[in-house]
């Protein structure tokens, strides 16, 4: 069974995808129209850095209206991640308006069930999130916990079989560390936006004395994916 291509599942994701590119389209083409993109990006991440660091909830209301979603590409990769380790309970830090959110939840909904936790700072965006998931009628494997992840997603119980970390990006080691605990061995991590910039996190899985077998992935390539795999 593969959901993704009919039904509620394919609309509702079509709907967002679209209301996605009207919310965004003026932030993406700030990227899109410059003529050094590359050198945009670093300035931006470096920016992006110095202001979450400051102000973290501060920081994120300013896109309370935008999505920053994952790609088609990526959100059919990540439902081939939870289907291909089996999933069974997941974690998102960083649900936004759920794009990600139904891709996962369609996976666990395509083997059975399943649960799925998830984690948004802005009460809006988790609002509307939780609509989607109802347009997509999944919403009845997904629990959207409203504030700051590390204390959101600090008693999760059971064992972890996938982690999504697509939120800020300063907080990504923390969020892993908080659920070491509980990941299961051969568990995947996906993390979106894991820049080289100063970035502690890849330092962290990328060295195998850690737990960790870590690359980055070409999927969108510039979006700082990388696939991680709990080897402990």
């Amino acid at each position: 069974m593969n959901s993704l291509s009919t039904g509620r599942v394919a609309q509702t994701l079509q709907r967002m995808f679209a209301e996605a590119e009207q919310a965004d389209s003026a932030l993406m083409a700030a990227f899109s129209e410059s003529d050094q993109p590359e050198q945009l990006l670093a300035d931006s991440i470096a920016e992006h850095f110095a202001e979450e660091r400051r102000d973290l909830r501060g920081f994120y209301h300013g896109y309370v209206d935008n999505f920053l979603n994952v790609t088609p590409a990526y959100g059919q990769f990540l439902y081939q991640c939870a289907r291909a380790s089996k999933a069974t309970r997941i974690v998102e830090f960083g649900t936004s308006m759920g794009v990600s959110t139904v891709y996962l939840a369609a996976a666990l909904r395509d083997m059975g069930g399943g649960h799925l936790i998830g984690s948004e700072l802005e009460p809006g965006k988790a609002a509307r999130a939780r609509a989607n998931l109802e347009d997509a009628g999944l919403a009845d494997l997904v629990d959207i916990r409203v504030g700051d992840a590390r204390e959101t997603l600090a008693d999760v119980q059971g064992e972890i079989d996938l982690v999504l970390l697509d939120g800020a990006f300063s907080l990504y080691l923390p969020i892993l560390k908080l659920l070491e605990p509980r990941l299961r061995s051969g568990a995947l991590i996906l993390a979106e936006n894991a820049f080289d910039y100063e970035n502690a996190y890849l330092e962290y899985v990328r060295d195998p004395a850690n737990g960790y077998l870590s690359q980055p992935i070409p999927i969108n390539p510039g979006r700082g994916n990388e696939l991680t795999l709990v080897t402990r």
